[in-house]
């Protein structure tokens, strides 16, 4: 029971966490990745690609409206979503593969929380200064100079927000045109709302939410554990060589960590690796930087904090060379990701590369199911599709199989041929019509085959549907 002069903490109120710039290898590496990471995104809707005059130019584009999808040279229409269904399961077995081999590597370097907090730190360091400046300008009053340096900060955080939004939008759009419409207060509300949600989303999650949607909001951490065994390659610390750990200059029985909390103190997620593996460790190797900057000004070999496998300990502990790479990465769980991984790609492939340039898609009108005209013949309804994917206007011809004694007729055209717009799917109405006394007219059903030619390249489709009699 509580006095009445205090209250009781259920939960432990967030400590901020300010990492410290570091130098290093594997800093370089997140650099490298966040530029070119958000250089791809930022760009990618202003490339151009010449399709043709009726098609649209922006390399990538996801086309509501029309419900097509167009990545360089290569156009996904909605019935061939699959195509987004293999790509889908290909991230998840490459995240399985990714973490079964190295750990959070994903996390670490090239997640979109990863990537935008390394940008919005980037940004508070250079206005506020490095960790310690942080650290006071925190615990500070609320004066003119904290407010200053606040607005400054906010404000670049708000336009990288804003940045990021409107990239967002640019993919679903012609760039070039939203962008004017944007300016000039002409674009569709749908177009300022979506801007300003992620707006704020981008300032919350990687200005002021940082490490905690990694911990509370990400699934993945959860996840991880059961795609890691005693061969994952992740970042431990050598407790058996830095223990027990001390300052000063009398080393006498003690193990090489100092105790300078260098790797505490750049942690993005503000953990402690010393305690051993901890969900919060997205792998991100900068405290293996800023160890081995310590290592190396007091004289110690480096490596005390690295990627090491659990199946490498107890060889280290006895000062045994550990397993080649390789062998670790290399191991049944691992290939079976990756042929999997393999498989479901050159399945892709195949099926990109030997789809047809037309389609045809044929649903029978059921209501009625037949029609008995005056002459005692019988006719079938059916609405047709066909898909022109390519980028002119193209002449389509219908026929049917041979040994058929249907014929066909099209609802407001004259002949069997129609003109189908450029990449669209132009919808018509069909009849057949079995002569009466024809096996069609009298069977209950009889297999059809319906054709269509391309009038200039030739190439042909089909598809199978039934016709239906009177029967006897």
């Amino acid at each position: 029971m509580a006095n009445d002069d205090s209250t009781v903490k259920l939960y432990e109120a967030r400590e901020p966490v300010f990492p410290r710039r570091v130098r290093g290898k594997f800093r370089a590496l997140k650099w490298i990745i966040m530029v070119v990471a958000l250089g791809i995104y930022y760009i990618t809707p202003w490339i151009r690609w010449d399709r043709g005059p009726n098609l649209p130019d922006q390399a990538v584009l996801i086309d509501l409206a029309e419900r097509r999808f167009f990545f360089f040279w290569i156009e996904i229409w909605p019935h061939e979503f699959y195509f987004i269904a293999g790509l889908l399961i290909m991230a998840g077995l490459g995240l399985f593969l990714f973490t079964s081999a190295l750990g959070r590597v994903w996390c670490g370097y090239a997640c979109p929380q990863t990537v935008w907090t390394d940008l919005f730190i980037l940004t508070e360091r250079w206005i506020e200064g490095d960790r310690n400046a942080r650290v006071r300008l925190w615990k500070s009053k609320w004066d003119a100079r904290k407010w200053r340096l606040r607005l400054f900060k906010w404000t670049v955080w708000l336009l990288i927000g804003l940045a990021t939004g409107g990239a967002w939008i640019f993919y679903f759009a012609d760039a070039p045109t939203l962008l004017k419409n944007l300016v000039t207060g002409q674009a569709h509300p749908i177009a300022y709302a979506t801007m300003a949600i992620l707006t704020a989303t981008t300032f919350f999650f990687g200005g002021i939410a940082r490490e905690q949607i990694c911990i509370y909001a990400c699934p993945w951490p959860r996840i991880q554990a059961a795609m890691m065994d005693e061969d994952t390659i992740t970042i431990g610390y050598r407790e058996w060589r830095g223990e027990p750990r001390g300052k000063g200059k009398n080393r006498e029985g003690l193990g090489d960590c100092i105790d300078c909390r260098a790797c505490v103190n750049v942690c993005p997620m503000g953990i402690d690796i010393r305690d051993g593996q901890q969900l919060e460790c997205i792998t991100c190797g900068l405290c293996i930087d800023a160890c081995d900057e310590m290592m190396t000004k007091v004289g110690k070999p480096t490596g005390l904090i690295g990627y090491l496998a659990l199946k490498d300990e107890p060889l280290e502990r006895a000062g045994q060379q550990h397993l080649p790479v390789l062998k670790h990465i290399f191991r049944p769980r691992t290939m079976l990701y990756t042929v999997l991984w393999g498989g479901v790609g050159i399945a892709l492939l195949v099926a990109l590369f030997i789809r047809p340039d037309i389609d045809l898609t044929v649903r029978p009108v059921r209501n009625p199911t037949y029609v008995v005209l005056a002459d005692g013949s019988v006719r079938n309804t059916y609405d047709v599709g066909i898909r022109n994917k390519y980028g002119t206007d193209r002449p389509f011809y219908f026929s049917l199989g041979e040994g058929s004694d249907l014929t066909i007729r099209l609802e407001g055209v004259e002949g069997v041929s129609v003109v189908a717009p450029a990449d669209s799917e132009y919808k018509q109405r069909l009849y057949l019509i079995a002569p009466a006394g024809s096996p069609e007219a009298t069977s209950d059903r009889t297999e059809v085959r319906i054709w269509v030619t391309d009038g200039e390249s030739g190439e042909r489709a089909f598809k199978d549907t039934v016709f239906n009699g009177k029967g006897n």
